[in-house]
């Protein structure tokens, strides 16, 4: 059995947790030891569950735990060289280096990183499968390259970025610069950038499709749904948003 789980999904921190079988990995740990603890209590989890962090890149909302975490609970951290150089975390932690194209395993999870174009130093994101079983995942991604539609089609599950709706971002009171980063082609997706990536996919094995990452000031739950329902031709009430307090609960994949 193949499951996956958010702790929480946007600006003031990120962390999912995948497991297959009896192997647990955290992605990405925007949240403290405390915090951390507290959010895995609600899947029915201790951090002496968990058998690695992996990362997708250095942004604090990623990141901003990982060095008080993975110590506390003696976790191995994983990432790419560029990643490890930009957050300059502490060689004590035991961090373990992967190539963005190249596979590696933890126990019974299989972990597929692909790079990404995102104003980070070199950032991936990844798929995650146990043999039989796809869940994909794609945030903090300006735009999506050929590579991102080969690595995600097939997939059973997808964690798809939906941060900004395009018009309440414009008309949001955010300054130039900053609305600039956010829609430019290292930023971040839009709902309709999103909903293009999925009629790109083949679809059919999909079981689960969760939009993430979205912006509290430039977007809604309901926008986001709707334009993903729109490409998928579903009803918007089959998808799930994750949010920044409670992330979204145990998805199973079958």
């Amino acid at each position: 059995m193949m499951r996956f789980a958010s702790l929480g999904s946007g600006s003031r921190g990120n962390a999912m947790v995948v497991e297959a079988g009896a192997t647990r990995v955290l992605v990405d740990c925007g949240f403290g030891p405390r915090q951390l603890a507290q959010r895995l209590a609600r899947l029915g989890l201790v951090p002496g569950d968990l058998d690695a962090i992996v990362v997708t890149h250095e942004h604090s909302d990623h990141v901003g735990g990982i060095a008080r975490s993975a110590a506390r609970y003696r976790l191995p951290v994983h990432m790419t060289h560029g990643t490890c150089g930009a957050a300059a975390l502490d060689a004590a932690l035991g961090v373990e280096l992967f190539d963005s194209h190249t596979p590696f395993a933890i126990g019974e999870l299989e972990i597929h990183p692909f790079p990404v174009p995102h104003d980070a130093r070199e950032p991936v994101q990844f798929v995650f499968a146990d043999g039989q079983r796809r869940c994909g995942l794609l945030t903090d991604t300006g735009h999506v390259t050929a590579h991102v539609v080969a690595m995600l089609g097939g997939c059973d599950a997808l964690v798809v970025e939906c941060n900004h709706d395009a018009d309440m971002l414009a008309r949001g009171n955010y300054p130039r610069m900053l609305k600039q980063r956010i829609a430019g082609r290292f930023g971040h997706l839009d709902n309709d950038a999103a909903a293009d990536l999925l009629r790109q996919l083949d679809g059919r094995r999909l079981q689960h499709v969760v939009c993430a990452h979205l912006s509290r000031e430039n977007n809604t739950p309901a926008l986001a749904k709707a334009a993903l329902a729109r490409a998928l031709g579903c009803t918007a009430d089959w998808l799930v948003a994750a949010d920044q307090d409670n992330g979204f609960g145990w998805l199973g994949l079958s």
